[in-house]
């Protein structure tokens, strides 16, 4: 209450959310436990309802109510998603999608339209892969763009592998894109990737233009 929420680590924030540990352990020893049992706190937001469970002092109750803030949280980057900001850099574009993306367990391909402005009109999704490949087809792209009125599209997909770097099927797929575009009259200005951040590469995603990769 004197602080705030920035002055306590991520065990206590949990705590909070607990509020009471087990007989003999505290609310914060039992958010050190889930931390140390899933790594971080990404692992716990990842793990199935029925995982946490099976945490010594996590019932059916807490499990609920931590899967809730989480989502919560996922809402909350809805939220701000749809408050139609400037995608005209790589970075905006991450920063846009982070949130949700490195959290997924498979591959998801979402398509971003753009007004003349570059301002997001909406990202929608088009495909769902397994755990490290996802297939799309130009007109998966394109057809929300052509509904949507976009002048201009961003492609952005994820790694769970957590290593943004692109495979040589995305960089098919960006060629394939590039070139419907041109026929469409809509420009496809970026393939984004999200990965997770490493000691050995603090940047969690790559941009297929950065790369010299935009030629058809």
């Amino acid at each position: 209450m004197e602080r705030g929420p920035r002055a306590l680590n991520t065990s206590e924030l949990l705590a909070i959310l607990l509020r009471t540990g087990i007989a003999g352990a505290s609310a914060v020893e039992v958010g050190h436990q889930l931390l140390r049992h899933f790594g971080s706190l990404e692992g716990v937001a990842r793990a199935p309802l029925q995982q946490l469970v099976e945490v010594r002092g996590i019932g059916r109750d807490k499990a609920a109510l931590l899967k809730a803030a989480f989502e919560l949280a996922a809402r909350l980057t809805e939220e701000k998603r749809r408050a139609t900001p400037m995608l005209d850099t790589p970075e905006s574009v991450a920063l846009l999608l982070r949130e949700e993306m490195s959290l997924l367990e498979t591959e998801r391909f979402f398509v971003l339209l753009l007004d003349a402005r570059r301002r997001l009109i909406r990202v929608e999704e088009i495909g769902r892969g397994l755990l490290d490949s996802v297939l799309v087809h130009p007109r998966e792209v394109f057809r929300p763009a052509l509904i949507g009125g976009a002048h201009s599209i961003v492609v952005a997909h994820n790694h769970p592998s957590g290593d943004p770097m692109p495979s040589d099927a995305d960089v098919r797929t960006t060629r394939d894109l590039i070139r419907a575009g041109q026929l469409l009259k809509i420009e496809l200005l970026d393939h984004i990737i999200i990965g997770r951040p490493s000691t050995d590469r603090p940047r969690d995603f790559c941009s297929l233009k950065e790369l010299g990769q935009f030629y058809s």
